[in-house]
């Protein structure tokens, strides 16, 4: 088991299994599904899914809908480990991963580049992938997560850096909240396809676990900020 003090290497551009080219194309892939083309990047199953869940998060984030959320139950030591172990192998490809992670996001989501207006506009997923400030912003969700990973042990350090998270996102850059569960989502799908040899079925449902644990505090602090005032005042 990772110790608290434990301190992975810095988020660096190493090759990830998934080369750039393909990364890119798998973009591409999913934009032309999207305007009636072919692609099998998915499998029909999955594809569906996926649809689903876009319009059920689309809808609920143009609707205001509310998550009636459940507090999750605390992670194992066992899920732990899992994770922190899993996560070792994700971040020495840290930038190639959340890269890919944006990608993903703002191909299936696009109403997700509302709040980036260096490229809330660039619909080219290789165009997308080049954009410096697309690197930057992939750069702090990934050390972002880092933080939450090495902060597993201490949870009072943990609720402190999702408080900074959830406070800036509601409070200066006025994001809906049920893009963390959009973002969330998209996360566990890349890191299963992208790392199976690692993040098993078992894993999966670790990380799932720490994700919606995330989610549940992020909305809480929404809420603790006056979001709902807060939006519906704003327009």
């Amino acid at each position: 088991m990772f110790s608290s003090n434990t301190t992975y290497k810095a988020c660096s551009s190493l090759t990830l299994s998934l080369s750039r080219d393909s990364k890119v194309e798998r973009a591409k892939i999913v934009t032309r599904e999207k305007k009636g083309g072919k692609g099998h990047r998915f499998s029909s199953s999955l594809t569906k899914k996926e649809t689903q869940t876009r319009k059920k998060m689309e809808r609920m984030q143009a609707e205001g809908e509310e998550d009636h959320l459940e507090r999750p139950s605390p992670l194992t030591d066992k899920e732990r480990v899992m994770i922190q172990e899993s996560w070792a192998k994700v971040y020495q490809n840290c930038e190639d991963v959340g890269v890919a992670i944006l990608l993903r996001l703002f191909v299936n989501f696009p109403s997700a580049k509302q709040y980036f207006s260096q490229f809330k506009n660039i619909e080219d997923p290789e165009e997308l992938e080049r954009s410096a400030q697309l690197r930057k912003h992939a750069h702090r969700i990934m050390n972002s997560l880092n933080t939450l990973v090495e902060s597993l042990d201490n949870s009072d350090k943990m609720a402190s850096v999702l408080r900074v998270v959830g406070k800036a996102h509601a409070l200066r850059h006025k994001v809906e909240p049920v893009y963390f569960k959009i973002l969330s989502g998209v996360i566990l799908e890349v890191l299963g396809e992208e790392f199976s040899e690692v993040v098993t079925p078992e894993v999966a449902a670790a990380w799932t676990k720490l994700l919606a644990t995330v989610y549940f505090s992020i909305t809480a602090i929404y809420e603790e900020v006056g979001w709902t005032k807060l939006s519906s005042s704003t327009g």
